[in-house]
């Protein structure tokens, strides 16, 4: 089971976290600028560069918010939010998945702050296999047709087999444990369980981040 904090701990847990984010993410936009070359170019080569510097930018984001857990939390956060009967990301509106808005969690703020506010827009996949070996694709966040130059970042998460669903009860941006809490399974999440052994491990999720300018 989760263990959770409470108060003060948690606060500072999560400040702790926001600061090392930032470090992160902070050490991959020097990276990317780096990447830039401050010469003149081509059409085509200013747009690989481009593409390298948003690419380099995602994959900085996928890290921090993967090391601070704002991540596995986000992708957690399933279940029958409006009482409909139907399963979805809480909080996605009209679909499955977030399309007015970003993820109403500390990723999706994440999100926000390195490529919305910088006229870059992105999708976020996950991949996933079946018992059977199929691979199938959940979207996450989506903001439309990806151009012809844009960048991907990947990032793998693996979910053990005592992870549970995620809920924003209290409308506050951080997601908590379901109460009560509720293991997930395949009923109840989009994933199966594919480890047929006793590791401990539920599946292995991959994380896709595409970016482009708007």
């Amino acid at each position: 089971m989760v263990n959770r904090e409470c108060g003060t701990d948690r606060g500072q847990a999560h400040t702790l976290e926001a600061v090392l984010s930032a470090m992160i993410l902070l050490t991959s936009v020097i990276f990317a600028l780096q990447v830039t070359a401050v010469t003149p170019l081509s059409a085509s080569t200013s747009s690989q560069h481009i593409e390298n510097q948003q690419q380099a930018t995602a994959e900085g984001l996928l890290t921090a918010a993967a090391d601070s857990g704002a991540l596995e939390r986000t992708l957690l956060l399933w279940g029958d939010g409006d009482g409909d009967g139907d399963r979805e990301f809480r909080g996605a509106t009209n679909e499955a998945y977030y399309t007015g808005g970003y993820p109403p969690t500390e990723f999706g703020r994440m999100l926000r702050s390195t490529f919305g506010d910088r006229g870059v827009a992105a999708n976020v996949y996950v991949r996933y296999h079946t018992a059977a070996g199929d691979e199938r694709r959940q979207r996450l966040f989506y903001q439309g047709e990806p151009s012809d130059n844009a960048a991907m970042a990947t990032h793998l998460v693996t979910l053990y087999d005592d992870a549970v669903l995620y809920d924003d009860e209290d409308d506050d941006g951080v997601a908590e444990p379901t109460e009560p809490e509720t293991q997930i399974d395949g009923s109840n999440f989009y994933a199966e369980n594919v480890d047929g052994t006793d590791s401990g491990v539920y599946s292995v999720l991959r994380v896709e981040v595409v970016v482009w300018r708007m």
